[in-house]
């Protein structure tokens, strides 16, 4: 379902919003999410989980989560509201198919796609200070003071990275490391070298012929 609607949207033109197989919301965040995508006005695919239930945190990795339909948890009217320009699906999809998909503007930087970066966990935030200050690849919300990421400032990042100048200039620096990305993992490329390079001292290591021998 999810690549068959791909399929029917313009290059580029779909937000891809997931938060991987351990990121949830608070309910709170989750209806703000849902209310700042639709107020973008922008197409988006969105893997929808259920919120968290863990008291005083606004998101989180693995933690307790409702068993029930994600959907129910969602602004009333809002699948209505956003029929048509939004697909939404439940706690999964096929993700290497999405990001590869001509259709998807957001996401990715092995398939060329700008990111918004959302950390929940662990090293995710300097993994997003390095993405959005360092890298320039990404667009980041910012929170108010009560950790909350408010619609408003979701749906301007949003906008800024879809169809604003911030976000022209944010895929155009993607596009250059794609292409770094991609002759890295080439089979001459300096990823797969180190890679050989690591297995044949594992082998020396341990008394095995190396590559090439």
């Amino acid at each position: 379902e999810c690549l068959e609607w791909l399929d029917s949207q313009p290059p580029a033109s779909v937000l891809f919003v997931s938060f991987g197989s351990g990121g949830t919301l608070s309910q709170e965040q989750l209806t703000e999410l849902a209310l700042g995508l639709e107020m973008s006005h922008q197409q988006f695919l969105w893997v929808v989980r259920s919120p968290n239930t863990t008291r005083d945190t606004n998101a989180s990795y693995i933690g307790p989560q409702s068993n029930s339909n994600p959907f129910d948890y969602l602004p009333e009217g809002f699948l209505g509201r956003t029929k048509g320009r939004a697909l939404l699906v439940p706690s999964w999809a096929p993700q290497i198919q999405v990001l590869s998909h001509r259709a998807t503007g957001g996401f990715s930087i092995l398939n060329g796609v700008p990111l918004i970066s959302w950390p929940l966990h662990g090293d995710q935030k300097m993994v997003a200070v390095q993405l959005v200050e360092h890298l320039k690849i990404a667009l980041r919300p910012i929170a108010g003071e009560d950790g909350l990421i408010r619609r408003e400032e979701i749906s301007k990042v949003v906008r800024d990275l879809m169809v604003g100048e911030e976000g022209l200039a944010v895929r155009n620096k993607m596009n250059v490391l794609k292409e770094a990305a991609k002759n890295a993992m080439s089979e001459e490329g300096s990823s797969t070298k180190s890679l050989e390079l690591l297995v044949s001292q594992w082998k020396n290591r341990s008394g095995e012929p190396s590559l090439g021998t």
